[in-house]
Protein backbone atom coordinates (compact mmCIF):
# COMPACT_ATOMS: atom_id res chain seq x y z
CA UNK A 1 0.00 0.00 0.00
CA UNK A 2 1.30 3.45 -0.86
CA UNK A 3 2.31 5.88 1.83
CA UNK A 4 -0.05 8.74 2.68
CA UNK A 5 2.76 11.12 3.63
CA UNK A 6 2.70 14.37 1.66
CA UNK A 7 6.33 13.91 0.59
CA UNK A 8 5.62 10.42 -0.78
CA UNK A 9 2.56 11.69 -2.62
CA UNK A 10 4.60 14.56 -4.06
CA UNK A 11 7.19 12.08 -5.33
CA UNK A 12 4.50 9.93 -6.96
CA UNK A 13 2.89 12.97 -8.58
CA UNK A 14 6.27 14.21 -9.83
CA UNK A 15 7.10 10.79 -11.26
CA UNK A 16 3.70 10.60 -12.95
CA UNK A 17 4.04 14.08 -14.45
CA UNK A 18 7.57 13.37 -15.64
CA UNK A 19 6.39 10.18 -17.33
CA UNK A 20 3.16 11.64 -18.64
CA UNK A 21 4.43 14.96 -19.92
CA UNK A 22 7.67 13.68 -21.42
CA UNK A 23 6.65 13.88 -25.07
CA UNK A 24 10.16 13.34 -26.39
CA UNK A 25 9.48 9.79 -27.50
CA UNK A 26 5.66 9.92 -27.56
CA UNK A 27 5.52 9.54 -31.33
CA UNK A 28 7.95 6.63 -31.26
CA UNK A 29 5.87 4.93 -28.57
CA UNK A 30 2.71 5.48 -30.63
CA UNK A 31 4.33 3.97 -33.73
CA UNK A 32 5.51 1.01 -31.67
CA UNK A 33 2.02 0.59 -30.23
CA UNK A 34 0.46 0.63 -33.72
CA UNK A 35 3.06 -1.87 -34.98
CA UNK A 36 2.20 -4.18 -32.07
CA UNK A 37 -1.52 -3.90 -32.86
CA UNK A 38 -0.85 -4.73 -36.52
CA UNK A 39 1.18 -7.77 -35.52
CA UNK A 40 -1.56 -8.99 -33.16
CA UNK A 41 -4.23 -8.45 -35.82
CA UNK A 42 -2.19 -10.33 -38.40
CA UNK A 43 -1.58 -13.20 -35.96
CA UNK A 44 -5.30 -13.42 -35.15
CA UNK A 45 -6.21 -13.42 -38.85
CA UNK A 46 -3.59 -16.11 -39.55
CA UNK A 47 -4.96 -18.23 -36.72
CA UNK A 48 -8.50 -17.89 -38.03
CA UNK A 49 -7.79 -18.38 -41.72
CA UNK A 50 -4.92 -20.87 -41.66
CA UNK A 51 -3.60 -22.37 -38.43
CA UNK A 52 -6.95 -23.63 -37.14
CA UNK A 53 -7.91 -25.32 -40.43
CA UNK A 54 -7.07 -28.55 -42.20
CA UNK A 55 -4.45 -27.99 -44.90
CA UNK A 56 -4.69 -29.70 -48.29
CA UNK A 57 -1.67 -29.82 -50.57
CA UNK A 58 -3.51 -29.18 -53.82
CA UNK A 59 -6.88 -27.96 -55.03
CA UNK A 60 -7.96 -31.41 -56.16
CA UNK A 61 -7.49 -32.78 -52.61
CA UNK A 62 -9.62 -29.93 -51.24
CA UNK A 63 -12.32 -30.59 -53.85
CA UNK A 64 -12.34 -34.28 -52.92
CA UNK A 65 -12.83 -33.29 -49.27
CA UNK A 66 -15.75 -31.08 -50.29
CA UNK A 67 -17.27 -34.00 -52.20
CA UNK A 68 -16.91 -36.25 -49.12
CA UNK A 69 -18.60 -33.61 -46.98
CA UNK A 70 -21.47 -33.31 -49.46
CA UNK A 71 -22.00 -37.10 -49.24
CA UNK A 72 -22.56 -36.62 -45.49
CA UNK A 73 -24.99 -33.74 -45.99
CA UNK A 74 -22.68 -30.73 -45.60
CA UNK A 75 -23.30 -28.35 -48.46
CA UNK A 76 -22.05 -24.88 -49.38
CA UNK A 77 -18.32 -25.43 -48.92
CA UNK A 78 -15.67 -24.01 -51.19
CA UNK A 79 -11.88 -23.94 -51.14
CA UNK A 80 -9.26 -21.23 -51.34
CA UNK A 81 -5.50 -20.99 -51.68
CA UNK A 82 -3.97 -19.76 -48.43
CA UNK A 83 -1.66 -16.78 -48.63
CA UNK A 84 0.09 -17.86 -45.39
CA UNK A 85 0.98 -21.50 -45.97
CA UNK A 86 0.43 -21.89 -49.72
CA UNK A 87 -1.91 -24.84 -49.13
CA UNK A 88 -5.65 -25.10 -49.67
CA UNK A 89 -8.36 -24.75 -47.01
CA UNK A 90 -12.11 -25.23 -46.97
CA UNK A 91 -14.52 -22.46 -46.13
CA UNK A 92 -18.25 -21.99 -45.86
CA UNK A 93 -17.85 -18.29 -46.66
CA UNK A 94 -19.66 -17.50 -49.93
CA UNK A 95 -17.16 -15.98 -52.34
Amino acid sequence: MASHKPSARAKRVAAFKADFFDAGDAFEREHQHLDNLDAKRDQAFREKSCASKQRYTCKSDALEAIARCEKHGRRGLSCYKCSYCGGWHLTSHPW
